[in-house]
C-alpha cells in the first residue's frame, strides 16, 4: 500500500497537532503521567529526504517524528523499527499510524515528561534535539543503510551529549 504524501510542513504540523490533541482529549485525560504544564505542539517540521521531519511535544512524551512527504515512504507494520541515518548518527524510529494522520515513524526522546517545568522548555528541548541530528561532530560518519552497524547511541546519551565523547 502506498501512503498518501503530506503536501507541506504546515499541513503536516496541523495533522500532528490535531491527531495528538484528539488523543489527549479522548484517550489520555485521566492518565496520571500527563504533565499539565505541556501542550500538544509540532516543532520544526521540515522537508528531509522527501519526508517531513520534526519533533512532537505532548503532555506525555517528546518524540522525533517522520511523516510521508513527496519521497518514497518506507512502509512497515505498526511497532516495527525503521532506522534513519543522520549526520550525528543512526536512530531507531518505531512505526505507528493514527486515523486522520496516517503512517508515521517516531523516535522517543522523553516519556514521560514530568521533568519539564513549562512548555517553553519542552519546546526548546525538542528544537535542540532536532537540530542536533544534523551536527556531524556529535558522532561522525554514518553508512546510511536501514540496519544498524556498529555501536548505537541511546536517545538519552544523545541528549546528554555523550556522543561527543565517543571514540
Amino acid at each position: 500500500m502506498t501512503e498518501p504524501h503530506i503536501p507541506d510542513a504546515q499541513t503536516a504540523a496541523g495533522r500532528l497537532e490535531a491527531t495528538f490533541g484528539a488523543i489527549l482529549a479522548e484517550r489520555m485525560q485521566d492518565v496520571p503521567i500527563l504533565n499539565p504544564a505541556l501542550a500538544v505542539e509540532a516543532v520544526g517540521l521540515r522537508d528531509w529526504q522527501g519526508h517531513w521531519l520534526g519533533a512532537l511535544v505532548t503532555p506525555w512524551f517528546i518524540n522525533l517524528v517522520v511523516l510521508p512527504g513527496s519521497g518514497a515512504w518506507h512502509a512497515v507494520a505498526d511497532r516495527e523499527s525503521v532506522w534513519y541515518a543522520f549526520p550525528s548518527g543512526r536512530f531507531e524510529f518505531i512505526a505507528g499510524s493514527e486515523p486522520g494522520l496516517g503512517s508515521y515513524h517516531a523516535c522517543s526522546l522523553f516519556s514521560p515528561v514530568q521533568e519539564f517545568a513549562d512548555h517553553e522548555t519542552a519546546r526548546e528541548t525538542a528544537r535542540v534535539a532536532l537540530e542536533s541530528l544534523f551536527d556531524p561532530a556529535l558522532l561522525g560518519e554514518s553508512s546510511g543503510s536501514d540496519q544498524p552497524d556498529g555501536p548505537q547511541l541511546s536517545r538519552r546519551d544523545f541528549l546528554r551529549g555523550a556522543a561527543a565523547t565517543r571514540p
